[in-house]
């Protein structure tokens, strides 16, 4: 996700992104394309600014800025809107600074900063990983009415088998830096974590014979 996002450059290969290399292109001009949500909501949202002030701060990505105010008055009813979408009371704490958020409306938060530009591509690094079971389900179940409503592609990155296998229309697994599965369709629906793991495990046990004769 470094890598896609710009932040780390490639050392082979290269990064096509509607149909464009992208591969070469500095981090900041990526942005324009891709949102990110990382599994620290603190690295997407500013805790001493308000979730006003964020909220305008995404809404006004890829933006000129001249020296007029942040916050233009008029875009304040479009925020509430946006925020209401989420059902935590968000548009009624608009001049609450956001670290005093709870860990879920911060995510659920960076989750819409994310996405309310349209990028052309999401991606989600571990995004419940740090939230409790609870919170984590709620989370999940924006991500995928936002993802659904807004018809962006996404890339999630996740460790949960349960999330894996109910969320997006693609499952790839990776092992050692490489791909040893890649599920879609009616294959994927029919899914089980148990039977993930069996595909899993007779899949490293024949990665592992081919080392061997490899080796031998």
């Amino acid at each position: 996700m470094n890598i896609i996002s710009g932040t780390i450059p490639c050392d082979e290969g290269s990064i096509f992104l509607d149909e464009k290399d992208i591969s070469n292109i500095p981090e900041h001009k990526i942005s324009k394309l891709v949102g990110r949500v990382f599994q620290d909501p603190k690295m997407a949202t500013s805790p001493s600014m308000t979730v006003l002030e964020n909220m305008s701060m995404a809404l006004n990505k890829n933006k000129l800025f001249g020296f007029s105010w942040g916050i233009e008055r008029k875009k304040i009813n479009e925020i509430k809107n946006s925020l209401s979408k989420l059902s935590l009371g968000l548009e009624n704490k608009l001049e609450v600074k956001v670290g005093l958020l709870s860990g879920g409306q911060r995510q659920a938060m960076a989750l819409l900063m994310a996405t309310i530009s349209n990028p052309c591509l999401l991606l989600l690094d571990e995004h419940m990983a740090a939230l409790d079971p609870n919170t984590s389900e709620i989370i999940a179940q924006l991500t995928d009415k936002i993802v659904t409503d807004s018809k962006i592609t996404t890339l999630m990155v996740t460790h949960n088998l349960k999330q894996a296998i109910s969320m997006g229309n693609r499952l790839i697994m990776m092992h050692r830096g490489r791909i040893i599965l890649d599920i879609e369709g009616e294959e994927k629906k029919s899914l089980t974590p148990e039977r993930l793991m069996v595909l899993f495990s007779d899949k490293e046990k024949s990665d592992m014979l081919s080392d061997r004769l490899m080796l031998a």
